[in-house]
């Protein structure tokens, strides 16, 4: 059985998502949600604090494998470079936990979960319930990204 942690990484919100696969193939949802950054903190203690609570998610679950969404070129340079910080600092929490990061962008999350690289975000979170046989879609949306990058991960080594 393996567990898989997945990442969406920001520095206001990051998402993650823990999934395990069992020996028969199944995907279970184990934990999902994100980690808040408050806006009225300096950037510097924002990624302080994902670290942080990055690294008590990991010693808590201690995941065999993770994956991070890969940072494709956005039109707010600000933002991009704040994702990439964020980046970084999840980067470096993985690896001081021994655990070496995979990367997914965004269409190769969507051509892995929805069978389209091209799927729309609604597509993603409704085949994401399914796979987990989950009640509802994943709220938030960063959760949602989450999980389908573990998924993605989880169904990629495997093949």
């Amino acid at each position: 059985m393996t567990l898989a942690l997945g990442i969406d990484p920001g520095t206001a919100t990051t998402g993650f998502g823990l999934v395990r696969l069992m020996p028969d193939g199944e995907l279970v949802a184990v934990k999902y949600g994100v980690i808040l950054t408050p806006k009225e903190s300096s950037a510097s203690m924002r990624l302080v604090m994902l670290y942080d609570q990055l690294r008590d998610l990991l010693q808590e679950h201690g995941p065999d494998t993770a994956a991070v969404e890969k940072l494709f070129f956005s039109r707010n340079v600000t933002t991009a470079l704040a994702v990439g910080q964020a980046r970084g600092v999840v980067m470096l929490s993985l690896q001081q936990a021994g655990i070496e990061p995979f990367e997914y962008t965004p269409n190769e999350v969507k051509q892995a979960v929805a069978g389209f690289g091209g799927a729309d975000k609604r597509q993603v979170q409704d085949m994401v319930r399914a796979l987990l046989q989950l009640d509802s879609i994943p709220k938030p949306d960063d959760a949602a990204d989450a999980l389908a990058i573990a998924i993605t991960h989880l169904n990629t080594r495997r093949y």
